[in-house]
């Protein structure tokens, strides 16, 4: 009886440390700072709200955005935190909110920069709201959250790049794995040129391509003053705002999980966009360039245009620019788009 009892504790022993071992969860984040990175500190601060809700995460960085998604993919990850660009893949309908002008305003004729970042804070409460959670579940992967990183802005190494008609026929830096950037730069009459993470930011530096698009979280770790050198200039003119999307395995994490954690990612809202306005004021003041109005109404209607021709084609997802247009409307209702029915697929 006592020898039963033994095997009986055991097996019980045994099958608790396997729960435990099953209960970590693994976490891919891609910072291109490495564990230094400001992603990759939040991603530690969110681990350990998370663990109020079950989960035990354990983090592992990566500063090439590339391995760190393959990684998640091939199931070695159990979660991955990276740019839309791409989480994409898992989850179109979230990443429309990084589709080419998709939350830019301009009120007569200027930026209108807290607007902008208006439109993606609502389109992140809607996407976060339990009513959307269906939505947020595509071929065995969720949406866990959704967060700003800052606008992404022409950099130039020439202040003579000082509007899409002087691009034309420049080198232009575009991600390998998005299409819809190479067609677009290509649109404009520039040369769209191969890049990738690990590589855009020297490319410039060293002068293999005249723009890159990036935000201003990249200027200080990139050097991309190198680029610039003494001629160059940062376009201030949004052609989006990029959001960090977490994606995970809802199958490995505690029933509910999703909710929770896109509620989290969203009570940080405030204090991540902080983080990007600081790195903004960081630029130097004599490196901004401004369009003129007349350019700042004209780049809002090109890249709507663009949106929809990408729409067209399969790079973007319609169902999501729809609602960002609704968004855009309801934040800006004296757009002219709002009268016309265009994004409403």
């Amino acid at each position: 009886m006592m020898k039963r009892s033994w095997q009986a504790g055991a097996a019980i022993a045994l099958l608790a440390a396997s729960q435990g071992a099953i209960a970590k969860q693994k976490v891919c984040v891609f910072d291109i700072l490495g564990a230094n990175g400001d992603a990759f500190n939040t991603a530690k601060d969110y681990a350990l709200e998370m663990q109020k809700h079950g989960a035990e995460l354990e983090l592992k960085v990566y500063i090439d955005e590339r391995v760190a998604v393959e990684d998640y993919r091939t199931g070695q990850c159990d979660a991955v935190m990276a740019t839309a660009l791409r989480t994409r893949a898992f989850n179109p309908l979230t990443a429309s909110l990084d589709s080419v002008g998709a939350s830019t305003i301009v009120k007569g004729g200027k930026l209108d920069m807290a607007a902008s970042t208006e439109v993606v804070r609502r389109a992140i409460r809607i996407f976060t709201s339990p009513q959307a959670a269906n939505l947020l579940v595509q071929g065995g992967h969720e949406i866990g959250g959704i967060v700003p990183m800052g606008a992404a802005y022409a950099f130039v190494n020439d202040r003579a790049i000082s509007n899409l008609e002087a691009a034309t026929g420049k080198r232009v830096a575009a991600f390998d794995h998005d299409k819809a950037q190479a067609e677009l730069i290509s649109r404009v009459g520039a040369r769209p040129v191969a890049v990738d993470v690990t590589n855009f930011g020297t490319m410039f530096n060293n002068g293999n391509v005249d723009v890159i698009m990036a935000p201003s979280l990249a200027y200080k770790p990139l050097e991309l003053h190198k680029g610039m050198g003494s001629k160059g200039a940062v376009h201030r003119f949004p052609l989006t705002i990029l959001t960090y999307q977490m994606v995970f395995r809802p199958d490995r994490f505690p029933a509910g999980y999703g909710q929770k954690s896109r509620e989290v990612w969203l009570s940080r809202f405030d204090q991540i966009v902080q983080l990007t306005r600081r790195a903004d004021a960081e630029i130097p003041a004599k490196l901004w360039m401004d369009p003129s109005p007349a350019d700042a109404e004209r780049y809002v209607e090109l890249m709507r245009e663009g949106r929809i021709e990408m729409a067209e084609k399969g790079f973007y997802d319609k169902r999501g620019l729809k609602i960002i247009k609704r968004v855009r409307c309801d934040v800006n209702p004296s757009g002219a788009e709002c009268s016309l029915p265009t994004e409403n697929w």
